[in-house]
């Protein structure tokens, strides 16, 4: 059976916040959102049983190192930067392609550009054709998946142990080789535009992208991964292929590989299939920055819709970046604000205040989700909310909110709220990498965007780290005095502006 698929990070970060978001420095935040909202009590509590276990299983580690999978890295001749981690006892292996290049290396006219070739890629190469593609991946029994973010384009392949040169090969002709045909340019124009006018549907999604646009005003960051539908209309054979050749270098491209992978037989791999791509004319080396740093902006964007019978609302600060020192911090921090469904119930956030205030409140919010979205050089941190557009109070909740960000820059968060965090962050880590595809995306999604990988137990050492002083400073310095991004979609006559964010978080 074939899986190729296809999807942009759009529809992708869809589906994780309900299952597991972008992957972070060794834990994936929205796993922890996960962890909040099972509606499954046992599983919740075989999670806190996980993560009160998570030091004795990090200390076991270090009695045992022989036993616990190194992440080990090469540098090819041409830059390109190989990574492995050798799992015992498994016959499949994973690999995959990730390029330091995705929306942000597109400009205000060719914006979608990334994400299209995404979409060609499986389409036929110089040596293969798009039967020919499927049929080999279908005869070893493997399977490709692919997606599109705002800084990465991955390739991903899992096979069997003898298979992954061959997988290895497919990953290099369908990145490098692509024949672009003009007949499928434009059968795929059609497929991404259906595909937008579907994620334009998911309402999280637009809020996101709208939320993008204001905090990252008229820069990369700011612009959507799809692009707009005038652009996807008017991209050209051309604009796809300058888009290579200006992107696609040996120095920013990281080929990561996890499970029955032999270190050694990867470079081989690689060198045959990715060492005739090119460096950069100025090489810089893998997480430093590529431009200018973007500036987070204060704005705000009220959308009405008054055929919505709930409004979503996003409220963001500039967060932090992959690499930042302040990074498990922040998701310390948005574990403590936690998630909160009334359709679950207060469930696994019971002890968070704000979750008990907006349950025992039935005037406050359907949902909320606390969330720290991250890049190389900037992030956002704030809030999602979902009102009734009839029956709730927008002001109330914002009030709510504020109120909980005060008391966590006040230093009014116990020790308690604090392990808890922690444990919840260290329990997401080891769901997290459960599986050779999981660590690939670990481990390439670290190289490519800071340069190296932390492993498990270096993550528990920073996680263990944090104290409460770490948070409260944190917060005052991440949410007093600092500019706000807001945005709302459906009724949004009753949504107080930044100004009162603002105002009531500086009062």
């Amino acid at each position: 059976m074939i899986t190729i698929n296809t999807m942009s990070s759009r529809l992708i970060s869809a589906l994780y916040k309900r299952t597991g978001d972008c992957f972070t420095t060794g834990v994936s935040h929205s796993l922890i959102f996960t962890l909040f909202k099972s509606p499954n009590p046992k599983m919740f509590r075989n999670v806190l049983r996980t993560a009160r276990s998570v030091r004795a299983l990090s200390q076991a580690r270090r009695l045992t190192t022989e036993s616990v999978p190194i992440t080990r890295t090469s540098v090819l001749p041409n830059g390109l930067t190989v990574a492995s981690e050798r799992l015992p006892n498994v016959s499949s292996a994973t690999v995959g392609i990730f390029v330091d290049a995705g929306s942000r290396a597109e400009n205000a006219r060719n914006n979608g550009t990334a994400h299209f070739l995404e979409h060609l890629a499986f389409k036929g190469t110089q040596n293969r054709s798009q039967t020919g593609i499927e049929l080999e991946i279908e005869n070893i029994g493997s399977h490709l998946n692919a997606y599109t973010s705002r800084e990465n384009t991955v390739y991903f392949a899992k096979s069997l142990e003898e298979d992954v040169p061959r997988a290895v090969d497919i990953l290099s002709d369908i990145l490098t080789r692509s024949v672009l045909d003009p007949k499928a340019i434009e059968r795929e124009r059609d497929v991404i535009i259906r595909e937008s006018e579907e994620v334009d549907k998911m309402y999280d999604e637009v809020v996101f992208d709208h939320l993008h646009d204001v905090a990252y005003k008229d820069q990369a960051l700011g612009r959507t991964i799809l692009g707009p539908i005038k652009n996807i209309r008017t991209i050209t054979r051309d604009d796809l292929k300058s888009y290579i050749d200006k992107n696609y270098k040996g120095d920013r491209m990281v080929l990561a590989g996890a499970g029955a992978i032999d270190h050694e037989k990867l470079i081989q791999y690689a060198q045959k299939s990715f060492g005739h791509i090119p460096k950069a004319e100025f090489p810089v080396p893998l997480g430093s920055p590529r431009g200018p740093l973007p500036v987070f902006h204060r704005g705000e964007k009220l959308i009405q819709e008054n055929t919505l019978p709930s409004t979503h609302i996003a409220i963001a600060v500039e967060g932090v970046s992959w690499s930042g020192l302040d990074y498990f911090i922040a998701l310390a921090a948005q574990a403590i604000v936690g998630n909160w469904d009334r359709a679950l119930g207060a469930g696994t956030n019971s002890p968070s205040p704000l979750a008990v205030e907006v349950s025992n409140n039935g005037t406050l919010a359907n949902s909320y989700m606390s969330f720290s979205t991250s890049y190389a050089d900037s992030g956002l941190w704030g809030m999602y909310i979902v009102t009734d557009s009839q029956e709730h109070n927008v002001k109330n909740v914002f009030d709510a909110i504020i109120k909980e960000w005060r008391r966590i820059m006040s230093g009014n968060i116990s020790e308690s709220e604090v392990q808890r965090a922690k444990a919840q962050l260290k329990a997401a880590l080891l769901l997290s990498l459960d599986g050779s595809t999981a660590i690939v995306e670990d481990m390439g999604r670290q190289i490519v965007t800071t340069g190296k990988r932390l492993s498990p137990e270096e993550v528990f050492e920073k996680v263990d780290r944090i104290t409460k002083d770490d948070i409260v400073m944190w917060a005052n310095y991440r949410l007093k005095d600092k500019p706000v991004s807001l945005v709302a979609l459906g009724n949004v006559e009753t949504v107080p502006g930044v100004s009162y964010i603002e105002n009531g978080l500086n009062a």
